[in-house]
């Protein structure tokens, strides 16, 4: 298990602290570009963080790589870590956002779905769980929906009304079009084991790659940078048991963490004082709320990958 130290969100844990200290996880020391990296980066910096990525140790057998990564700013590492997958894979994705914005910096959190889909070996992309004011209006906020048209992207969310479309997009497996209406698939109305169980039988690929933002989380259960969406850690747990059971994990990377914003430019900070909630909503006890969801998927990692 690798712990990415972007933001020192992570390495205060319990749970990350004690396997780091037994050696059941390494830590890859990048605060330096940290604040480069935060929201979105330059080519130059992705250069620089991917060459330290590059070093990293990897499983050794047919477990599956495992990272933290910290703060959900940094969701635009996850095409660095399937820069080099070897076969065919479905990406599992779990997040309140779609992060799906075609308008945003290539190397931007709110964009990097649209260059994960790019990638030769991902077959298929299937969010799971966004609440968030991205799917209102969702043209005019730069969502792809030329990736939901493909199918290439499916798209569930947690719990969302109808979003205002024009022109035909189509039905797919998450949602149907009537008139200039996207009507959902909301998770929250389904019995949660018969989807799971739906999804992955229509998976096109033996392997997956699942992606954590703990944002996707209630408030319960996890406090991030980002506002929060309604899926219980309880739903989290099933469904990562169920994808475990029937395919092949090869890699799975968390984020989510809450971290004091800290940004390399005035721009990024504005950004973030315009996108996301103050920060100051969190306690001190709100925030331990971080390790123990980590400490439950750790034990879950460990019990299903030996």
């Amino acid at each position: 298990m690798n712990i990415l130290d972007l933001d020192h969100s992570l390495t205060g844990q319990a749970p990350i602290a004690q396997r780091l200290a037994s050696g059941r996880a390494n830590r890859i020391d990048l605060l330096d570009l940290g604040p480069k990296l935060r929201l979105w980066s330059t080519e130059k910096t992705w250069k620089r963080f991917a060459e330290r990525l590059a070093h990293r140790p990897r499983p050794t057998n047919a477990r599956p790589e495992i990272l933290f990564v910290g703060s959900g700013d940094y969701h635009h590492l996850t095409p660095a870590f399937l820069a080099d997958l070897k076969e065919p894979v479905s990406l599992i994705h779990f997040d309140n956002h779609p992060d799906w914005v075609r308008l945003a910096p290539k190397r931007h959190c709110g964009s990097w779905v649209n260059r994960a889909l790019k990638m030769p070996a991902i077959q298929r992309i299937v969010t799971l769980g966004p609440c968030s004011d991205d799917l209102h209006n969702p043209q005019l906020r730069g969502g792809n929906l030329g990736a939901l048209k493909r199918g290439k992207l499916q798209l569930f969310p947690w719990q969302h009304p109808p979003s205002k479309v024009w022109g035909r997009v189509g039905d797919g497996a998450g949602h149907q079009q009537q008139e200039n209406y996207l009507h959902w698939r909301n998770l929250a109305e389904l019995d949660w084991a018969a989807f799971l169980d739906q999804m992955i039988t229509s998976l096109p690929t033996e392997a997956i790659w699942i992606t954590i933002d703990k944002d996707v989380l209630a408030s319960e259960d996890a406090a991030t940078n980002w506002d929060q969406g309604g899926m219980r850690l309880t739903h989290l747990l099933q469904a990562l048991r169920a994808l475990a059971a029937r395919k092949r994990i090869i890699g799975i990377d968390v984020c989510g963490e809450f971290a004091t914003p800290v940004f390399s430019n005035a721009f990024k900070r504005w950004e973030a004082k315009s996108d996301q909630p103050p920060p100051e909503r969190w306690s001190t006890e709100d925030l331990q709320r971080n390790a123990a969801t980590n400490e439950a998927l750790i034990n879950l990692f460990e019990e299903l990958f030996p």
